[in-house]
């Protein structure tokens, strides 16, 4: 769908939206804490997503990985913009359930089937991995802040996020 969003096909925006738009706000609340900052977040990556669809590679990575990605950059961007650091350091399992009211049952399964995943993936982690994890794509900590936060070197930082995305792609297959 991507890619026909690409050639400016909006009916495939629209389906795309349809099928990604739950997940994108999903994403963005649990890093925000705020609907209406995840609400204006969803919208603002749809709107990059059509202006930027040609650019998508799908060989690096999947649509929705791709989108994944936007939506957090997007709200990490929120945060900054705001000025305001809220630290969110309870487990990812305690509360990454975002499911919009009035959603297709079948979507709604498939979200939990995959937050279930993401989930069972994050707990194959080591401990250190799976707190690094949280803190750089769910409280939205640069490497520079996790490093710091962590007490770490910069380098050992940067490895422990990258071994860990390494381990939740293995563990995640074709959802990642």
């Amino acid at each position: 769908m991507v890619h026909q969003c690409a050639k400016g096909d909006q009916d495939a925006l629209a389906a795309l939206y349809d099928k990604a738009s739950r997940l994108i706000y999903g994403v963005a609340l649990r890093i925000l804490a705020r609907p209406e900052d995840a609400e204006e977040v969803a919208m603002d990556v749809f709107i990059q997503v059509w202006r930027t669809a040609a650019r998508f590679d799908q060989s690096r990575c999947s649509a929705v990985s791709w989108l994944v990605l936007l939506t957090r950059s997007r709200a990490i961007d929120r945060i900054r913009s705001r000025a305001v650091r809220q630290r969110h350091e309870e487990p990812m399992e305690d509360n990454w359930t975002a499911v919009a009211s009035g959603a297709d049952p079948e979507e709604s399964l498939r979200i939990g089937q995959l937050g279930t995943r993401v989930r069972n993936a994050m707990q194959e982690l080591s401990a250190e991995q799976r707190h690094a994890i949280e803190l750089a794509f769910f409280s939205g900590l640069t490497h520079v802040e996790l490093a710091r936060n962590l007490g770490l070197p910069l380098g050992t930082a940067k490895s422990r996020i990258r071994a860990s995305m390494i381990k939740l792609r293995e563990s995640l297959g074709e959802y990642a």
